[in-house]
């Protein structure tokens, strides 16, 4: 019996697509490997599904350090064409390198208007190697994607059989399988033997911004407090055109004195500055001392999804409090 749901396979590359040049391959294949296209990848995986239709869709085939925001821009367009184009689609899988993972799943999250599941998932280990994750983790992303529960549940993250929202998922490990958490949240369920459980659902969030008109987005630049800082790396991202600035700070939101001078001497420019912390959890409050000086509280998420946030809402406003109003909803 022909499989009544059907999802589109959008290939980006990573070590999910990568396969390994001999079995114990699992440290240098990203320049050993071979990198398979998104058919070849449909040609691997489609034995294994007899629940759903494969579509390949192909998009990149490189790591996701060669990933940015030029790609987020056109991957965005790309999954709201598909959509747009075919009704009769159940979802999309999006085959990603795990490096940069997070982040265009949370731009993905922040600009598609979704009322079918969106998955991103990627691998620790490559195809053909000992203990590959690869086709585990592409079967458990297109089981979520077929699932009825997760239709409005915004952009997801399956790894490791658990399923993450975009907003809340970090990467944590650079070699073991389960790389992938969200922190104090948790996941929002798992991809079990019999079936896909959700245990919980992300808040609904209405911060989406359309990125029809743009065909660059805003630099944004992230500093990285370290006990005796000083004012130079901010300044010369000020100077190479910075429109906006991200402290990953220390906790609960601070940094050294001389690098604090420099972002003020940011926001009087016009330079709109987010705190944030370079520890793994934990919120920044908006204390006195940032709002005194009109720096954006980050809340709790990490520097590289605050870039992004930022980014984005550069595209609208460079006011600070409709600034900070955008990371309140987060």
């Amino acid at each position: 019996m022909k499989p009544s749901k059907k999802v589109a396979l959008i290939g980006c590359g990573g070590t999910i697509s990568t396969r390994a040049s001999h079995a114990f391959d699992v440290l240098d294949y990203p320049e050993t490997g071979h990198k398979l296209t998104a058919n070849e990848m449909v040609s691997e995986l489609q034995p294994l599904v007899d629940f759903a239709d494969l579509e390949a869709i192909a998009f990149r085939e490189v790591g996701s350090s060669k990933i940015g925001p030029t790609d987020w821009l056109e991957l965005a367009r790309l999954v709201r064409d598909i959509f747009d184009e075919k009704p009769e689609l159940t979802g999309i899988v999006i085959l990603h390198g795990t490096a940069t993972l997070e982040e265009t799943a949370f731009f993905l999250d922040l600009t598609v208007e979704l009322d079918r599941p969106v998955v991103l998932v990627g691998a620790q280990r490559p195809l053909g190697a000992v203990g590959s994750d690869a086709l585990s983790n592409a079967v458990a992303a297109i089981r979520t994607a077929t699932d009825e529960k997760l239709r409005s549940m915004g952009v997801l993250i399956v790894f490791n059989d658990e399923i993450h929202s975009a907003r809340d998922v970090a990467k944590g490990s650079t070699y073991r399988l389960n790389a992938f958490s969200s922190g104090a949240y948790g996941a929002l369920g798992v991809v079990d033997p019999d079936g896909v459980r959700v245990r919980r659902a992300p808040l609904p969030s209405d911060v989406k911004f359309s990125i029809s008109h743009l065909s660059a987005l805003p630099r944004v630049d992230v500093l990285y407090a370290v006990a005796g800082g000083d004012e130079t790396i901010a300044r010369a991202c000020i100077k190479a055109g910075a429109r906006g600035l991200v402290s990953a700070g220390f906790a609960p939101g601070m940094t050294s004195p001389l690098e604090w001078k420099e972002l003020l001497r940011a926001v009087s420019k016009g330079i709109p500055v987010v705190q944030c912390s370079r520890v793994a959890s934990g919120r920044i409050a908006r204390r006195l001392h940032l709002k005194e000086f009109s720096i954006v509280s980050g809340e709790n998420l990490s520097a590289h999804k605050a870039r992004i946030l930022l980014m984005l809402g550069l595209t609208v406003t460079e006011e600070t409090e409709a600034l900070q109003n955008y990371f309140d909803q987060m």
